[in-house]
């Protein structure tokens, strides 16, 4: 997968909600998220394309600024999105994070495991990820 470049608009705002960054694209409509600085605005920019482009078979293409009006208080930031190092980011996510799910196991095979110290969960959890092969 190529790297995507998407021009955006960073819009600072200093209200009664402090100081911080909004960031938009014309080229991504609904996409809108924000940071306290910039780098923090990048950041999450990144994510919020990657997000609105999840399960897309074709990215939208980028337009180009110089024909976009912009208030003093907004600037063009330029940002790069790796969808394969996002897509692995959030499969590793979704792997280190954990789930309570309830089983039903014959009550001796319950206590033969608490006997012998097993973890049942981790037990189900190497099974599936065998069987699933994931």
């Amino acid at each position: 997968m190529k790297l995507l470049l998407y021009p955006t608009i960073f819009t600072e705002y200093n209200d009664e909600d402090g100081h911080y960054f909004v960031v938009t694209t014309p080229d991504i409509p609904g996409m809108v998220t924000e940071g306290n600085s910039l780098d923090d605005a990048a950041t999450e920019a990144v994510d919020a394309i990657a997000t609105m482009l999840d399960g897309e078979a074709v990215y939208p293409t980028p337009s180009d600024p110089a024909k976009w009006q912009l208030t003093p208080q907004q600037r063009i930031v330029y940002i790069t999105v790796d969808m394969a190092a996002w897509y692995q980011e959030k499969a590793t996510y979704w792997k280190a994070k954990t789930v309570r799910v309830n089983i039903t196991v014959p009550e001796y095979l319950r206590d033969a495991a608490k006997v012998q110290e097993i973890n049942i969960s981790k037990v189900a959890t190497d099974a599936l990820t065998r069987i699933l092969q994931v």
